[in-house]
């Protein structure tokens, strides 16, 4: 899920000016909390302006599509791993405001699950070389089991992509050995094994599409446009091809 023309995002200055969504402020809770925890790699929120946007510190880095080529990189690739398991250690312990929504709507942290970002992919972090120093646009986080994150940053890193793909728009050189690089990610983010690893890719796919589904029926933007414009009839190839190729990930 990555910006578009219809988030208006902006830069002002040191800070980032964004659209208030029904989930912002419970997401600045989450930001503050990180602050207090001592996570260095999440802006921090500074409010609302006068024109009714929230306020974030910006995070000096490439971001965007310069993920790609950082991801590709085998040493960048376990950085992104890293990033993703510190995070997830540093949001332990917090508690969410009363009332808190999100993007998926009510929800609060059960026993195993921690608050996953929701869109951690390679454009979402801000990079100085192949090392990430920031997480941006928390929009979709959400309680959920810490794996909701780790299958969501495989399908993009791995990549669950046909070769084509990996070579013409992901920056990889050549096709990709998809097996070691799932594996490379899931040591790096500590698991002790990749059994059911494509299964959560896969069912976290299926996730993706119909939350993108419900907020386009809600009216949200970008999503409202990306379903107008055949979003989701791309998202079923993703789940097919995923579910075809998976020996060339197990």
């Amino acid at each position: 899920m990555q910006d578009g023309v219809h988030r208006r995002v902006v830069r002002v200055g040191d800070t980032v000016r964004r659209p208030v969504q029904p989930w912002t402020s419970t997401v600045h809770a989450l930001l503050r909390h990180l602050a207090e925890a001592g996570f260095r790699h999440a802006p921090r929120p500074l409010g609302i302006d006068d024109q009714g946007r929230e306020v974030l510190t910006f995070i000096e880095g490439d971001a965007g599509p310069a993920g790609w080529a950082a991801v590709v990189d085998r040493q960048g690739l376990r950085n992104f791993a890293r990033l993703l398991r510190d995070y997830h250690d540093a949001c332990e312990g917090f508690s969410p405001p009363p009332g808190a929504t999100w993007a998926t709507g009510p929800a609060v942290p059960g026993g195993d699950e921690v608050v996953c970002h929701g869109d951690f992919g390679p454009w979402n972090v801000v990079w100085r070389g192949n090392r990430p120093v920031g997480i941006i646009d928390w929009d979709f986080a959400r309680p959920a089991p810490r794996l909701h994150d780790v299958a969501y940053a495989l399908e993009y890193t791995v990549p669950f992509r046909g070769d084509a793909e990996c070579l013409r728009r992901l920056r990889h050189p050549a096709p990709p050995d998809r097996r070691a690089r799932l594996a490379d990610f899931c040591a790096a983010y500590g698991l002790d094994s990749t059994e059911g690893v494509v299964d959560a890719v896969i069912a976290r796919q299926q996730d993706n599409a119909d939350l993108v589904r419900r907020l386009a029926e809600q009216g949200h933007e970008p999503q409202a446009t990306w379903v107008a414009e055949g979003l989701l009839g791309e998202l079923a190839d993703r789940i097919g091809w995923s579910r075809e190729h998976r020996h060339l990930v197990e």
